[in-house]
């Protein structure tokens, strides 16, 4: 007789069904993904705005611009009064894509940033599908239409972004602080050097230190890591900036002085505070105060708030394992308090969900190892009956999974758009509070979310012994 523990069997799956070669069970899952896929392309075309890489067309013609001999920081995007306004070293990233045509370009950035996104995915969901059993393939294929079809995801796809990329890059990380933590258990047995170093994780710190050269708003995370005394993570961060930074001067010495010198502090140069399309802290208190610029103090007040308390959560989070949490506490922190946040900034949104809907499931299988409840004598015998309680494993999880799904609905529909305001034609109180309130829905979401987002003890610790360390949370706990 087969054992049992919890919910599983020591049962083997079932065979698959095979009919003239086929199997049936991969055909469905196939035909499920597909119409996911389709659903998702749909959503895309009702809730979406029109796209016409906007943004890659800036890109592409600053570094065509540049490439021909020009001052990069110069251009100017024709019809508009845009430029680029990324350091150098993202410059000399995008330099390659001057040699092709600017649509196509953009299609080459979509396609790695759909294929970033399904590797993050499957680096994020691996340690679940692996606790339920589930196929990680299937997973991932529902999982990266339904996350590409929010607001995040399409805008940047749309308009030619790179948050994704850059996204990936931190994410690869935080898989560096999970395979450092289970060092001994992969890298010792691989048969290569590279495959022994990539899973040491000994490299982790490297994804944050390019994301922070590119863009600066990823330098939080190194901050986090110190906090946390991640130190070597922490300082491979800090090396890879500075040696990244310093190359560029070398290498592009004018355009580096420029940048730090004089562009990095033309604020103008982004747009407005109180654009629809900017849900920061700082568009918010812009909005509410019905105008262009944000009142000062009042955002760095709110701002070093909630700095305390995204960091502080995040920390208490890694304390009690739960690493993804942690990194997704620090990854909303930085969109509130950045005075820009476009709304394609917003993918930390991402494993916010998934975070959420684990969190449903955990509480869900939890409940069915709850003590049964005396309900009492029966009036037959005067025995008291040991029943199941009734409701309330029915309805343990379901806010974490209502939270999950109302994220997601949020993000998918996008409610800012259908009351964007710009000042000063139109005032951001044109639609009343409701109008108001959803052209700041977003930045409310995100503001709950560092305050409320559970995080879920023992779900993926990245707890090791470093060398440049005294101590860590794990070892200060025992």
């Amino acid at each position: 007789m087969p054992t049992t523990v919890g919910r599983r069997t020591n049962r083997l799956p079932p065979a698959p069904r095979v009919v003239l070669g086929v199997d049936q069970r991969l055909v469905v899952r196939i035909g499920i993904v597909a119409a996911v896929s389709y659903a998702a392309w749909l959503a895309i075309g009702a809730f979406g705005r029109p796209y016409n890489f906007f943004d890659m067309k800036i890109y592409h013609g600053a570094v065509l611009w540049w490439a021909n001999g020009n001052e990069l920081y110069d251009f100017v995007a024709p019809s508009t009064t845009l430029g680029f306004t990324y350091p150098p070293f993202a410059g000399l990233v995008m330099l390659p894509m001057s040699w092709l045509p600017v649509d196509a370009a953009g299609f080459v950035n979509a396609l790695a940033s759909i294929a970033a996104l399904a590797v993050v995915l499957a680096a994020l969901l691996r340690p679940i599908v692996d606790r339920l059993g589930w196929s990680l393939w299937f997973t991932v294929g529902i999982a990266t239409p339904l996350a590409v079809a929010i607001e995040p995801s399409r805008e940047t796809l749309g308009y030619g972004q790179v948050n994704l990329l850059l996204f990936a890059l931190i994410m690869a990380d935080l898989v560096g602080l999970r395979w450092r933590a289970k060092r001994g258990t992969h890298h010792e047995t691989a048969e290569s050097p590279l495959a022994r170093f990539l899973y040491s994780g000994a490299w982790a710190g490297v994804g944050i230190g390019l994301a922070t050269a590119v863009k600066l708003t990823p330098a939080l995370f190194i901050g986090y890591l110190m906090l946390t005394r991640q130190w070597r993570a922490a300082w491979i961060a800090v090396g890879t900036t500075i040696g990244v930074t310093l190359a560029t001067f070398g290498a592009v010495g004018e355009e580096s002085r420029a940048y730090f010198t004089s562009v990095l502090w033309q604020t103008e140069r982004v747009g407005a505070a109180d654009m629809t399309a900017n849900q920061s802290l700082a568009g918010l208190l812009a909005r509410l105060y019905d105008s262009i610029e944000t009142p000062g103090l009042l955002w760095l007040a709110f701002s070093v708030l909630v700095l305390a308390l995204g960091l502080s959560r995040a920390i208490s989070a890694r304390t009690d394992g739960d690493e993804l949490t942690a990194f997704t506490l620090v990854g909303l922190t930085a969109n509130v308090i950045s005075p820009i946040s476009w709304s394609h900034h917003l993918v930390w949104v991402i494993p916010a969900i998934v975070v959420l809907a684990d969190a449903a499931v955990r509480r869900r299988e939890a409940s069915r190892g709850l003590p049964l409840r005396n309900s009492g004598p029966t009036p037959a015998t005067g025995v008291p009956v040991l029943r199941p309680p009734i409701w309330y494993p029915t309805l343990t999880g379901f806010r974490h999974a209502a939270g999950a799904l109302g994220l997601y609905l949020l993000f998918l529909i996008s409610p800012i758009w259908p009351y964007e305001h710009q000042l000063p034609e139109v005032s951001h109180y044109q639609d009343g509070l409701f109008g108001a309130l959803m052209e700041n829905s977003l930045a409310i979401a995100l503001i709950v979310l560092v305050a409320a987002l559970p995080w879920r003890p023992g779900a993926e610790p990245a707890f090791y012994h470093d060398r440049w360390g005294r101590t860590t949370p794990l070892t200060a706990r025992r």
